[in-house]
């Protein structure tokens, strides 16, 4: 089965703002979960919602799994000493997107 891959807004920005090396990096591994959303070396996050973790190199990609949609929903990007901030503010932003898309 292969899953579609949505950005969030807030992490397409934050994949524009990233070196173009690190971009296209990023994007191979995020190309990489249409076929496998649960690739080796993930990581759950701990809290109330269930996100998903990889690293590419010194970046973080957070992200969810949303079954019912068949989707990959890319929800943070950032450098590994800031990608865990906020994580309750994109929840929430998770269950809007959640809304629209019902």
């Amino acid at each position: 089965m292969t899953y579609t891959v949505e950005f969030l807004k807030m992490a397409a920005a934050e994949l524009a703002g990233l070196p173009k090396d690190a971009q296209r990096q990023i994007m191979k591994r995020v190309d990489g979960l249409q076929a496998d959303p649960r690739p080796s070396g993930v990581e759950q996050l701990k809290g109330a919602e269930k996100f998903l973790r990889i690293r590419v190199g010194d970046y973080r990609v957070i992200y969810s799994v949303e079954a019912r949609q068949i989707v990959v929903l890319v929800v943070r990007i950032a450098h590994r000493k800031a990608v865990y901030e906020n994580l309750k503010v994109l929840a929430s932003r998770v269950s809007g997107w959640r809304t629209r898309k019902k």
